[in-house]
This record gives structure tokens, C-alpha cells and sequence, in this order.
């Protein structure tokens, strides 16, 4: 059991705020007099995609899509299984995937491709936290937070069990 003394700061509210001005400076440059949809992967998104969304000033929809391959455990069972899709036509709009950590890179290749295969005209991938060690599926992530070591990152969405996500940082249970 993780309880709250025995968590480790990885990454402070301080320095996820700073990253969050740069990617949102990026998508403000990239999509300048252009609109875009922003998908975020729940649960773990929320916190990453409710501050980001409100540094990109464009014209912007926020939309949810359940998807994972993790089931209740901590190893991927390598199925992608989604149990909330995004109820909106996407023919031709510019698709910003906002997720919280991309470990194996399994859910996010079968999430790319299902809205790719919809007709986008774009589909880019922001990540908060990215496990590369952990990489089974070659993905291309085009905003990225923070690149982590393999350890159990919870907070800032994240969670260990289904808590912990309400953290302002991004921590490490040292258990």
C-alpha cells in the first residue's frame, strides 16, 4: 500500500507548468488560423489535457476516448480494448491524442490508427510522460512532457490503484 509520506517528487507542479507553456507554444505555432481537436485518454489524461487545453489559443473541441491494454493489473495484456469513443465525425479536422504516459505504445498505435482510418486531416500524439525502455510498438510521440525512467509514476493524473491522481506533481512511490 503507497501512502502519501512515502512518495517521491519525480517532476514538480513548477516544472509541468513550464513544459505545459512550451508544447502549448508549439501547437499554437503549428495550427496557427487552424482549429483542432483535442482526445484525451481517460482516466489518466485529465489533469495534462484540462492545463493544456487552457494554454492553446485556438480554436479547440475537447473530446474523451476510454482505451487501454492494461485491464486491472500493471503489464499490458497486449488487447486494446475501448470502452468510450469519441461520438463526433472527425472527416478532415486536425486530431490532437493527449495522453497521460506512453509506455508500450501498444493502446496509442491502435488509438491512432482507429482515428486515422476516421478520416482526420492530422492525427499528432501529446504525451505527458513518455517510458521509452518500456517501448514494444515504434510510435511517434509529436509533444512530449517528460521523458521517465522505468519506475511506478503516479499523481498528476496518474494513479496507483485509482489514487493518487489528484497530486499536483508527478511522484514516485518509494515503497
Amino acid at each position: 500500500m503507497v501512502t502519501m509520506d512515502k512518495v517521491r517528487v519525480m517532476i514538480s507542479e513548477e516544472e509541468i507548468a513550464k513544459r505545459l507553456d512550451e508544447i502549448a507554444g508549439e501547437i499554437n505555432n503549428d495550427y496557427k488560423g487552424e482549429s483542432v481537436i483535442l482526445i484525451g485518454v481517460l482516466k489518466g489524461s485529465f489533469m495534462f489535457l484540462s492545463d493544456l487545453a487552457k494554454r492553446i489559443k485556438l480554436d479547440a473541441e475537447v473530446y474523451f476516448i476510454e482505451a487501454s491494454s492494461y485491464g486491472s493489473g500493471t503489464q499490458t495484456t497486449g488487447v486494446v480494448k475501448i470502452s468510450k469513443d469519441v461520438d463526433r465525425d472527425l472527416k478532415g479536422e486536425n486530431i490532437i491524442i493527449v495522453e497521460d504516459i506512453i509506455d508500450t505504445g501498444i493502446t496509442m498505435d491502435k488509438v491512432t490508427q482507429l482515428l486515422r482510418a476516421r478520416g482526420a486531416k492530422s492525427v499528432k500524439l501529446c504525451a505527458c510522460l513518455s517510458k521509452p525502455s518500456r517501448r514494444r510498438v515504434d510510435i511517434k510521440i509529436d509533444y512530449l512532457g517528460f521523458e521517465v525512467p522505468d519506475e511506478f509514476v503516479i499523481g498528476y493524473g496518474l494513479d496507483a490503484d485509482e489514487k493518487y491522481r489528484n497530486l499536483p506533481y508527478i511522484g514516485v512511490a518509494d515503497c
